[in-house]
């Protein structure tokens, strides 16, 4: 219907008066004429003050993306289970109707169709795949063993569904599993670590107390074992908490510019000294003359003196420790470090970074060992995303690779060199004393 506006009230009002006018000339009554005249003008009076309804604002009309969307775009069941990376299963009543490919790989593709007990063969999961345990028990995820693989940990998840239907997932827990064995062997492990050190010093202690240690040399010696001990213990408690720095920085690459060669050389005389080994046995050589890696200075230092320190412990006599390093690809450096002494049987070398594990715990100890050096170093070449390499033969010696990514380049070609650049002396001082 149209709308009356203030113009459309106007020209009523006009008709109204020249119908009136034209009346009273054809001979009406004056009265009829006035009033029908009267009339018209209030009316034409309202009908002006009238407005038109303003039309609804844009935002206010419903948007194409706000219009349901089209049901025939929905992905299928079957594509919805094949996007789950966990093996899943759909049953209806006791038969498997769906199974994504991750269930077939683990439990075959024959599983379709099949009662799911023959699928899932496990006591503790038969009630609750048939939904004989109840919806409230069946929704308690349990843990099942020795599905597809014999130690293989997995979480059984169940989902009631309409129509007799229930969604089944299996979760793999044994990442979960090998991360909290780690962390109980580690507490473990330190524990006793750090117990047998204590329980000597006690001891001593003790026996210097009741006096039973009155001579001078007796004395002395108890003192010297006890001093030992205790930088053992200290030893252990410092490689814990380098271990633990490295690891809260393990997402955080490192991105200061070092210059190796002298880094290395003073990692190895430190390592000399405080071992009281003589700096000549350490034989250090270049590929090239400066090598630059991105990287962290105290981190690459103690990396260096665990490997030589241990290249050290275990060569035989006065054999030379070779340190080498230089470049090895456009982005790569290879720093090694080899020993000629009695090297490792090759069933020890993939267990060689794991914390305090030993081939020979007891001459390990009685070197001064905490079993945290390879583990260390494991962490600090990951924490530089770099690449380690142990190789070893019984009676031939031992040989550890580091390879270390290169200084990243500038982002900034060198035709926009000036944006990074600074173009006064005062900027170049600033920049110089950080």
């Amino acid at each position: 219907m149209a709308q009356i506006t203030p113009l459309r009230a106007i020209v009523a009002l006009l008709t109204t008066f020249g119908i009136g006018i034209a009346a009273y000339a054809l001979g009406a009554p004056p009265l009829p004429v006035a009033l029908a005249c009267l009339g018209g003008l209030v009316g034409g009076v309202v009908l002006a003050g009238y407005r038109e309804p303003e039309p609804a604002d844009a935002e206010d009309e419903p948007e194409a993306d706000e219009q349901p969307p089209d049901e025939s775009l929905f992905p299928t069941l079957e594509e919805l289970m094949n996007a789950i990376d966990d093996p899943s299963l759909l049953i209806v009543g006791r038969r498997v109707v769906r199974a994504n490919p991750a269930a077939q790989a683990l439990l075959g593709t024959h599983i379709v169709g099949e009662d799911v007990r023959l699928a899932i063969r496990h006591p503790a999961a038969a009630e609750r795949l048939t939904g004989e345990a109840g919806a409230e028990e069946s929704r308690v995820a349990i843990e099942l063993v020795g599905i597809g693989e014999r130690e293989r940990p997995w979480e059984l998840v169940i989902h009631e569904l309409k129509g007799n239907a229930r969604f089944v997932r299996l979760a793999d827990r044994s990442s979960a599993h090998a991360a909290e064995k780690m962390r109980a062997d580690f507490v473990a492990n330190a524990s006793h670590e750090l117990r047998t050190p204590l329980a000597s010093l006690l001891g001593y202690i003790e026996t210097l107390q009741d006096g039973a240690a009155k001579d001078k040399k007796t004395r002395n010696r108890f003192l010297k074992i006890m001093q030992g001990e205790a930088s053992r213990m200290q030893r252990l408690i410092g490689d814990l908490m380098s271990l633990s720095r490295i690891e809260a920085e393990k997402y955080r690459a490192p991105a200061e510019e070092i210059e190796l060669g002298p880094l290395i050389s003073e990692a190895c005389l430190s390592t000399c000294a405080a071992q009281g080994v003589d700096s000549a046995r350490v034989v250090i050589t270049s590929a090239s003359g400066s090598v630059r890696i991105a990287g962290d200075r105290v981190q690459i230092a103690q990396l260096v003196s665990n490997l030589v320190g241990n290249a050290l412990k275990y060569s035989e006599g006065e054999d030379p420790v070779e340190v080498h390093y230089g470049p090895i690809s456009d982005t790569m450096i290879r720093l090694s470090v080899e020993d000629h002494g009695e090297g490792i049987a090759s069933e020890h070398l993939p267990r060689l970074t794991e914390r305090f594990y030993r081939v020979d715990p007891g001459r390990s100890r009685s070197l001064g060992g905490t079993g945290l050096g390879l583990a260390i170093v494991k962490h600090i070449v990951e924490r530089h995303r770099g690449r380690l390499n142990i190789e070893s033969e019984a009676g031939r010696g031992t040989k550890v690779s580091v390879d270390l990514p290169k200084k990243r380049p500038a982002m900034s070609s060198s035709r926009n060199e000036n944006v990074t650049k600074a173009d006064g002396p005062s900027l170049m001082a600033t920049r110089d004393s950080r």
